[in-house]
C-alpha cells in the first residue's frame, strides 16, 4: 500500500509542474506591463520599480521561473500586493467557509444523489425512475448562481429562514454557522447530486443484470440484500469516481456560490483577486485547489481497493 501511494504520489507530480507552469506564465497573458496593470493608471514610476523588484519581473523569464518553482517546492505560494501578507495565510484565514461549504455540499450530493440513483435503477422506466432523472437533469441545467439568488428570495426575503448573505466564524456559534451556510450548500449540492444519481443508476443497472445477481435472488435472498449487499457495493467504483470529480467541480462552483452570498472564502478571494489584478494570488489559489484536487484523486484511487477486492495495487 505504501509503495504504491508513493507511485501515485510521483505520478502527480508532472501534473502539479504543469499547474505550477501555468500559474507562473498567468502574469505574463496580461496585456502590457503586469507592474502598471496591478498598480494602476496612478502609479510613479518608482512604485513600479519597486514591484517589479518585489516580484522578480526585473529579472530573466528563465530565472523568475526556476524562482518560482524554488518557491512552490518550499511552500511559499507568493506574497500579495494588496493584503500586504504572504498568499497562504490568506487563503488560510479564508477557508474554513469554503471547507465547510465544500463538505456540506458533498454530504448533500451524496444524502440525495445515491439513494435516488438506486430508487431510480431498482424501479427502472416507472414513474419513479422518469421522476427521478427528470428532476436530475433540471438539477444539472439549472445554474447555480441563478438558484441561488432564487433561494434567497424564497427562504431569506419572502420566508425569514436563513440569513440573506454573510457568513458567522464556526467559533462563535456552531448554529449561526450552519445557518448561513445551509442555502450556499443546497445550491452547489444540487447540480452535484444530479450528476451522482445518474451515474448510480447507470451503474446499479449495469451490476443488476450480472450473473452474481441473478444467483443470489435465485438462493431465497431478499430483495433489500441483494441490493444493498451484492449490487451497490460493486457498482459504487463508478460513482465514487463521479464522486471525486464532483468535488472538483464544488470548489470551483464555489468562486460563484461564494459571490452570490457573500462568504468571505477561498472563491470570493480569487474574484477580488482577478478584479484587483493581484496575480500573486490568483497563482496562490490555483496550485493549492491543483494540489487538493489531485490528492482526492489519489484518495479514491486508494478507495477503490476496499471497495472491489478485484483491484490490486501492482
Amino acid at each position: 500500500m505504501a509503495a504504491y501511494i508513493a507511485r501515485r504520489l510521483l505520478a502527480l507530480a508532472p501534473v502539479l509542474l504543469i499547474v505550477a507552469t501555468v500559474g507562473f506564465f498567468l502574469i505574463y497573458l496580461t496585456p502590457g506591463d503586469p507592474a502598471a496593470v496591478m498598480l494602476g493608471p496612478d502609479a510613479t514610476d518608482e512604485d513600479l520599480a519597486t514591484l517589479r523588484q518585489i516580484m522578480g519581473l526585473d529579472r530573466p523569464l528563465l530565472v523568475q521561473l526556476g524562482r518560482w518553482y524554488a518557491r512552490v517546492l518550499r511552500g511559499d505560494l507568493g506574497y500579495s500586493i494588496f493584503l500586504q501578507r504572504p498568499v497562504l495565510q490568506a487563503i488560510y484565514e479564508r477557508l474554513e467557509p469554503t471547507g465547510l461549504l465544500t463538505v456540506l455540499s458533498l454530504l448533500l450530493a451524496i444524502a440525495i444523489g445515491v439513494p435516488a440513483g438506486i430508487a431510480a435503477a431498482v424501479r427502472r422506466n416507472t414513474w419513479v425512475d422518469q421522476a427521478s432523472m427528470g428532476v436530475a437533469l433540471v438539477g444539472v441545467s439549472v445554474p447555480n448562481f441563478w438558484l441561488g439568488l432564487n433561494l434567497i428570495l424564497l427562504f431569506s426575503v419572502y420566508l425569514g429562514l436563513f440569513p440573506v448573505a454573510g457568513y458567522v466564524p464556526l467559533a462563535e456559534s456552531a448554529v449561526g454557522t450552519l445557518r448561513t451556510l445551509v442555502l450556499p450548500a443546497v445550491t452547489l449540492g444540487i447540480s452535484a447530486s444530479a450528476l451522482i444519481a445518474r451515474m448510480t443508476r447507470s451503474s446499479m443497472l449495469e451490476v443488476m443484470g450480472q450473473d452474481y445477481v441473478r444467483t443470489a435472488r435465485a438462493k431465497g435472498n431478499r430483495e433489500r440484500r441483494v441490493v444493498y449487499w451484492h449490487a451497490l457495493r460493486n457498482a459504487m467504483i463508478p460513482t465514487v469516481t463521479v464522486i471525486g470529480l464532483a468535488l472538483g467541480g464544488l470548489l470551483a462552483g464555489a468562486v460563484v456560490t461564494e459571490t452570490v452570498f457573500a462568504l468571505p472564502g477561498v472563491g470570493r478571494l480569487v474574484i477580488s483577486s482577478v478584479l484587483r489584478r493581484d496575480y500573486p494570488v490568483v497563482q496562490g489559489v490555483l496550485m493549492f485547489i491543483a494540489a487538493i484536487y489531485v490528492l482526492v484523486n489519489l484518495l479514491i484511487d486508494v478507495i477503490y481497493v476496499y471497495l472491489d477486492p478485484r483491484v490490486k495495487y501492482a
